[in-house]
């Protein structure tokens, strides 16, 4: 008997996926966590039913939420992840020696055990003497937070459950408080092809751009991610993500990358008609 993951990513339209084995599935007080083993994506997991990463490309979207930032900034030493309890951002920002400190603060404590139980290959580094894991809500813990960070990257899931806050006005001035003076705000801005996460990304774009002096957006492609075709957000008090891109810099780093390299941080910024029109009426 064939066993197939099923995704419901609009009332119209699925996306599915043939898995040898479901062989996780626990609820926290905040969300349903499955894992699951297919034939072609490797290990995955979904909350609420919804794929938050494969082995075979998460690699993009932890590559592209964190090697931007630090390619316009490679001075940054102090970071906030609000989410991100795979570990996968975690992961790529312990690839710089020159960081000090990485907060994580997910709130569901339960992501991050298994995480690190059944995907090593983005929770490895989540015991790194750098990081500080709060299980905690991103929104009360960045509030009254001052000029503590020089990135934070927001790495949540989408604007529904325990994700809700972290797309509000609220928390985005709250970010900015906690930004140095200099600091760089990332954020999955969502996709911009299906009707429901367009709205998000749209509302999420014209809140941030009401804060920040420099605000952009850039792209990704993300085979299992809704559409394939995923946003992040860029925003800063100073830097301008091409105008100061330190290519020679980063490139000093010597990381090996399997996705970003320094043309695509140029190209990414150069983003489809419709989704500039879509800005640009916010």
């Amino acid at each position: 008997m064939e066993l197939w993951y099923i995704e419901e990513q609009t009332e119209n339209i699925r996306f599915s996926v043939k898995v040898k084995r479901h062989f996780y599935t626990e609820t926290s007080d905040f969300q349903q966590i499955d894992f699951f083993e297919s034939y072609e994506l490797g290990k995955f997991f979904s909350l609420d039913g919804i794929i938050m990463l494969t082995e075979k490309d998460e690699f993009v979207y932890h590559e592209m939420i964190t090697h931007v930032a630090l390619a316009t900034n490679p001075s940054i030493k102090n970071v906030l992840v609000i989410g991100g309890g795979d570990g996968g951002t975690v992961r790529e920002l312990t690839r710089y020696p020159h960081i000090e400190k990485i907060d994580m603060v997910e709130i569901d404590e339960m992501v991050v055990r298994t995480c690190k139980q059944f995907l090593p290959l983005t929770a490895s580094k989540l015991d790194d003497e750098r990081v500080t894991i709060y299980h905690e809500d991103g929104l009360k813990y960045i509030q009254g937070v001052r000029d503590a960070y020089d990135l934070i990257i927001v790495d949540s899931t989408d604007p529904i459950g325990p994700g809700e806050g972290l797309f509000t006005l609220l928390f985005y001035e709250n970010c900015f408080k906690a930004l140095k003076e200099d600091g760089i705000l990332v954020n999955q801005h969502e996709s911009p092809y299906y009707e429901k996460q367009a709205i998000e990304m749209r509302r999420a774009h014209q809140k941030i751009k009401k804060l920040f002096p420099i605000s952009k957006v850039f792209q990704a492609h993300i085979p299992t991610y809704e559409s394939g075709h995923w946003l992040f957000g860029f925003a800063s008090k100073k830097y301008h993500p091409i105008d100061d891109f330190n290519k020679e810099k980063w490139e000093s780093f010597k990381l090996k990358t399997k996705y970003y390299n320094p043309d695509l941080h140029l190209g990414c910024f150069a983003l489809p008609t419709y989704v500039k029109e879509m800005l640009e009426s916010c």
